[in-house]
């Protein structure tokens, strides 16, 4: 009752194949998971940047507004 028998790790095996490998749904359903935390978390952090640039009063600029800025 403690360990686990053969036919066990080859269940365990079995759904971790159907959930990670091969070219199956559920795999690319795993995969497009994975790119949606990971945009969510570089949208958090693009806002942390908006949020410090707007408390510090800086505007943001485009290249050609710099450009003209350091000319003058």
């Amino acid at each position: 009752m403690g360990s686990m028998s053969p036919m066990h790790w080859i269940i365990v095996a079995v759904i971790v194949l159907l959930l990670f490998g091969g070219r199956g749904k559920l795999s690319s359903i795993m995969g497009d998971a994975a790119k949606g935390v990971k945009a969510f978390k570089d949208g958090l952090k693009e806002e942390d940047v908006v949020a410090d640039n707007k408390s510090k009063g800086a505007l943001p600029r485009t290249e050609a507004e710099e450009k003209d800025l350091s000319k003058s």
